[in-house]
């Protein structure tokens, strides 16, 4: 497998922010298997930050409606990250959080994670062997949804391009 190396545009705008004083939370958003959680755990690696993966908040049972599903990004709880994450980032104060099991269908018992003046947030759809009908035939679909819906892109004050 070859190494990966944090690509040097987005360690320049972390250095930036950083020197400045300024808290970061760096949000990581791109389609499946783009490379996210791995960028994440190399910035993770490199700053000692902390990485809040969107895929701890998938929807429980009794939100999965048809009306919910049917929105772009509709299958992630999006309120309880709201609430959990990064309203408590947005004030500097440790963020306590639930996962979300798959396996068990349910929250896992709290977590407290320390606040940090610079924070990872990555998105990402996990795909399981499994899973691999569902997978393909309904999170891919809302994620492109979501892409052709939303524009994530528009928001982003620096995108990395994949060079393959």
């Amino acid at each position: 497998m070859p190494e990966f190396t944090l690509p040097a545009p987005l360690l320049q705008a972390i250095r930036r922010h950083l020197s400045a004083g300024q808290p970061l939370t760096l949000a990581i958003d791109g389609c499946s298997a783009a490379g996210k959680t791995t960028l994440a755990r190399g910035l993770q690696e490199k700053y000692g930050c902390p990485v809040f993966h969107t895929d701890d908040f998938f929807l429980q049972a009794h939100q999965r409606t048809p009306q919910r599903l049917s929105q772009p990004g509709g299958n992630m709880d999006q309120e309880r990250f709201l609430q959990e994450v990064l309203l408590p980032l947005s004030r500097g104060e440790d963020v306590t959080f639930r996962r979300f099991d798959c396996g068990a269908m349910a929250l896992t018992p709290p977590v407290t994670v320390p606040y940090a003046p610079f924070q990872v947030v990555e998105g990402t759809y996990c795909l399981h062997p499994e899973k691999a009908q569902q997978f393909f035939h309904r999170w891919i679909p809302l994620e492109q949804l979501y892409f052709q819906q939303l524009h994530p892109d528009a928001r982003c004050d620096l995108i990395l391009e994949d060079p393959v």
